[in-house]
């Protein structure tokens, strides 16, 4: 294309090697030590998105450790017990998913008031818009893919929790509507969003990095709803392409399609939940596979999504650096042409990028040792 402009993709720094597996292995425990800690030190108080994405990490880290909950989740809600917080946008509802899984193991009806007042916003508040296909938008106008793990995950855990099916429903149909707008038709990517109600095809990383999380626990998760089917087709579409794309270090540009402005812009926060996603669906179509006595597609566990999800963490973790994922985008607003994506910072702590290599180090665990479970335990701590 005329007018390209290569100039920060010519001025980024090369990317490191993976960890080996086994050195994985042998230090997964102090890189997850040293994650938590440093995220605690950020000050998580916020009742946003960010400490959302890194609240329900720390909670599925644990769990996929055995371990209590977390004191990071905890604190976190104790603090608004007292003084609820002020819910203006979708992205307030982050916090919701862990509250939920809190809820779920320690049922207290001030804890509750939190989880319906989400649900209040949701369902009622005027900033709360929808597309004409009932897509719950980022603004007016504007669908983003980040809404289906900001509040499709609310949705799914509180469903779950409090017996509402019909929020878990609402979750599936969020996560497909969004679909619809945002994934396209022949590679399976999902784009960061729509502005003023037109696609932007710029295939951002943690775009997808948000739907496949999602779509992996609602086929987890989602129980008996309907047109799962649907979320496991479209999500295979997508994780099979990003197999086929991704590099052999295991770390994708900002901008996953190997877009010639982008090229070299590493963005590890995507890489590491992408890389959970990966092995999270791979894990369930093997439990699934098993389940219907159908012959895998492949006799070896090391399927292609399995490796590339491997490969993934193996890369992104590689970056974590005195317990702080380096090399993460910041908050990024939908823009309007590729090069956009190529100028975000990336040179400080985010909370997100924690949370995603915590997500990262959960699914590690999680189907790592499902690969020598009995199927009917498999994914339970999902």
């Amino acid at each position: 294309m005329a007018g390209e402009d290569t100039s920060s993709a010519e001025l980024s720094a090369p990317p490191v090697r993976p960890l080996e597996r086994a050195d994985l292995v042998t230090d997964l425990d102090s890189i997850e030590a040293a994650l938590i800690s440093r995220t605690a030190s950020m000050a998580v108080e916020r009742w946003f998105w960010g400490e959302g994405v890194c609240l329900l990490a720390a909670w599925r880290a644990a769990a996929a450790r055995g371990a209590e909950i977390p004191e990071l989740v905890t604190a976190f809600t104790n603090r608004f017990l007292a003084s609820p917080p002020i819910l203006e946008h979708v992205n307030n509802l982050a916090p919701g998913a862990a509250v939920a899984e809190l809820y779920s193991r320690a049922p207290d009806p001030a804890v509750r008031a939190l989880l319906e007042a989400c649900l209040d916003w949701y369902l009622h508040a005027p900033e709360a818009t929808r597309a004409p296909n009932g897509a719950l938008e980022h603004w007016p106008g504007g669908v983003w893919a980040d809404t289906v793990y900001m509040a499709g995950e609310f949705l799914l855990r509180a469903g779950n929790v409090l017996g509402r099916q019909d929020l878990v429903q609402e979750a599936v149909d969020q996560w497909l509507a969004h679909a619809e707008l945002l994934q396209d038709s022949d590679s399976g990517l999902f784009v960061h969003g729509t502005h003023s109600g037109v696609r932007i095809d710029s295939f951002w990383g943690r775009a997808n990095a948000w739907t496949a999380l999602a779509g992996a626990d609602l086929l987890a998760l989602g129980g008996t709803a309907e047109r799962l089917g649907e979320v496991r087709e479209r999500l295979d579409r997508q994780l099979r392409t990003l197999a086929q794309l991704q590099p052999e270090h295991g770390v994708w540009d900002v901008l996953v399609d190997r877009q010639v402005e982008v090229r070299g812009v590493l963005e590890t926060s995507a890489a590491a939940g992408i890389g959970a996603a990966m092995l999270r669906a791979d894990a369930l179509t093997a439990v699934r596979e098993a389940t219907s006595n159908r012959t895998p597609d492949q006799a070896s566990p090391w399927s292609v999504l399995r490796e590339a999800g491997e490969r993934a963490v193996r890369g992104a973790l590689a970056y974590v650096h005195e317990g702080t994922l380096t090399r993460v985008s910041a908050g990024t607003v939908l823009q309007l042409i590729p090069f956009g994506y190529s100028v975000i910072r990336d040179d400080r702590i985010q909370p997100w990028g924690q949370g995603l290599a915590l997500e990262a180090i959960a699914a590690w665990r999680e189907t790592t040792k499902s690969m020598n479970m009995p199927v009917g335990q498999q994914g339970e701590n999902l």
